[in-house]
């Protein structure tokens, strides 16, 4: 199926045409067939003798009702331009004009109609003049009467042609149909159309519905009053959503793959014009007020009052709803920076000049310095060639990353020197002094001389030189401990040597003390001697014997006890003893 809107002038014969084209009537309110004339978005079908399947959404010509032109014409990818032989270029022509130049359309037809009522040479001159400027330069001419069906043989041969060659959708990728109606059906309940531009939609999709991100899944499709399980690109669809009620969608919602889609509310884009300080931004059928700060005479940042699902090179349509004034936009970023700090706008300003407005997965990183490639996809760009996720779905510029490890190397020093006793500098703390979004970057970035071990980000070798006035003191422990090895320094000992919990932490990670038990501290080869001197009781034995063999306290027995159970040196026969276990296999 192939998708083109109309557009002109009131009263040229855009609905005569589709009526005559399809032999369907598109006008579907009592009150424009009353006044005999096109207020809302029509919709007809037919097939061309080629074989195309042609759907087209007809919109309304009168300047008050432009809003609902655009919402037609907006994703429409053809149209088919309609100027009358007897009353020529129009107010509104030039506007539907000024709107799809905007919107970057350059696929249709021009239709010279009513060409019984005048001779088309003049209005043909003047349309061909107007759009010599403008995206739909060199389009085809085709004049026509709808009344005696001269020259529509020829325009039937124009829209095969021009559907022939229009741009194969992208069927792979992410659905954004923007809904141009909304209603309930008794007994199906919520129903929304719109024109399906890429992509694909099958019965029991979830589907996220903006604004709002609420979520619904698709019970049912239709296209061209087909039931259908599944609807490829290009197509007119009805999809019908289970559970959503109708006052939670809208003309200008838009139904979204999940996941796939940035909301944005700030946008920076490239204009073909100044803008006003207020302004509408039109996109598909979607219509939100923004303020404009400007960059230049043709780059801003625009504010949006509510967020819409946009990506870098998308077209938007900026208009001044004072002048009516018209002014094409194109997307670059839909994550701009925060301008907070004096010249921020200047260094904005020349950024945003090198952007292009295309998709540069390549330029994004570099800006970016650190993104997903899921963020990447959901703002337009696929992921950047020969640039392999460092962790998990995290990418990093390569310069970037040779920058942070060489902070990160810093920061490690910076705080060994300031936190002597710590083996090292917190993973969690590298992520803060580095802004790094996620953990797992700290330890992608960790590589010789660093090393990462228990959490914590250190230089390799460990560091496990303790300062020399620990060293020193640790040391009168470990002298004292020879000739009494389990005779464990008690609290105001350890506080005379200036043994804080911290020096001891430190000591007993580098393997200069064993900690046996709270504030029990002995010689690291302590359990082996206690082991040593157990094997020669006579088993099993009690905590009793235990203290009398290794001439200490039941302070320090007890905890060395447990440190043994839990090495499986010893075992409990039962409440009261224990022996020695034999570490022979047969010892079980």
């Amino acid at each position: 199926m192939h998708v083109i809107a109309t557009a002109g002038h009131v009263d040229h014969g855009k609905s005569t045409l589709v009526r005559t084209l399809t032999g369907m009537e598109p006008d579907r309110w009592a009150e424009e067939h009353r006044r005999g004339m096109t207020i809302d978005l029509g919709f007809a079908w037919t097939t061309l003798e080629s074989g195309h399947t042609v759907a087209f959404v007809d919109v309304p010509g009168h300047e008050r009702f432009i809003g609902n032109m655009l919402a037609g014409i907006g994703p429409a990818p053809a149209v088919m331009f309609v100027v009358a032989a007897d009353e020529g270029w129009k107010q509104q022509t030039a506007e539907h004009l000024a709107a799809l130049d905007a919107l970057g359309v350059r696929h249709g037809v021009m239709v010279i109609s009513r060409c019984d009522l005048a001779a088309p040479a003049s209005a043909l001159a003047t349309a061909r003049h107007e759009l010599a400027t403008t995206s739909l330069n060199g389009i085809e001419q085709v004049c026509v009467s709808a009344m005696t069906g001269a020259g529509m043989d020829d325009l039937r041969a124009a829209l095969s042609r021009l559907v022939a060659a229009l741009p194969s959708p992208d069927r792979e990728r992410a659905v954004r149909l923007w809904v141009d109606r909304a209603f309930t059906i008794r007994g199906a309940g919520t129903v929304v159309t719109g024109t399906l531009t890429a992509g694909a939609i099958s019965a029991g999709d979830t589907l996220t519905i903006t604004p709002g991100e609420h979520r619904a899944r698709v019970r049912g499709l239709e296209s061209l009053k087909a039931h259908l399980s599944s609807v490829q690109a290009v197509a007119r669809v009805a999809v019908n959503l289970r559970h959503l009620p109708v006052s939670q969608i809208r003309r200008g919602s838009a139904l979204l793959t999940p996941e796939a889609w940035d909301t944005t509310s700030l946008v920076d884009v490239r204009t073909s014009g100044q803008l006003p300080h207020q302004i509408l931004l039109h996109i598909g059928s979607a219509a939100v007020a923004a303020q404009v700060r400007p960059f230049g005479a043709d780059l801003a940042r625009l504010t949006l009052v509510s967020p819409l699902p946009l990506q870098i090179g998308d077209r938007l349509l900026l208009r001044d709803p004072g002048s009516r004034r018209i002014v094409g936009a194109t997307v670059l970023d839909v994550r701009p920076r925060e301008l907070a700090r004096r010249g921020d706008g200047a260094l904005r300003r020349a950024e945003l000049a090198a952007m292009t407005g295309q998709p540069d997965p390549v330029s994004e990183l570099r800006r970016r310095r650190v993104v997903t490639v899921a963020d990447l996809r959901r703002m337009g760009c696929p992921a950047p060639a020969g640039v392999a996720p460092v962790a998990g779905d995290w990418l990093v510029d390569p310069e970037y990353r040779d920058e942070l490890q060489a902070r990160l190397t810093a920061e490690v020093d910076s705080y060994a020197a300031g936190h002597p006793l710590e083996r090292g500098l917190p993973v969690e703390a590298a992520r803060q002094r580095l802004d790094l979004p996620d953990r797992r970057l700290v330890d992608a970035l960790v590589t010789p001389p660093l090393a990462a071990v228990e959490g914590r980000v250190l230089r390799a070798p460990n560091r496990d030189i303790l300062p020399p006035e620990v060293a020193s003191a640790v040391e009168t422990i470990r002298v004292d401990l020879s000739t009494t090895p389990f005779a464990a320094p008690d609290a105001d000992r350890l506080a005379s040597l200036g043994l804080t919990p911290a020096k001891l932490a430190a000591a007993v990670r580098t393997g200069a003390l064993l900690q046996v038990g709270d504030g029990v501290y002995l010689a690291p080869e302590a359990p082996g001697l206690a082991v040593q001197r157990l094997a020669e009781l006579p088993q099993p034995f009690t905590v009793s014997d235990v203290r009398m063999a290794l001439g200490t306290s039941r302070r320090v027995a007890v905890p060395l006890l447990q440190l043994l159970d839990r090495a499986n040196l010893t075992r409990r026969v039962d409440d009261v003893h224990r022996r020695v276990v034999d570490q022979s296999p047969s010892d079980t």
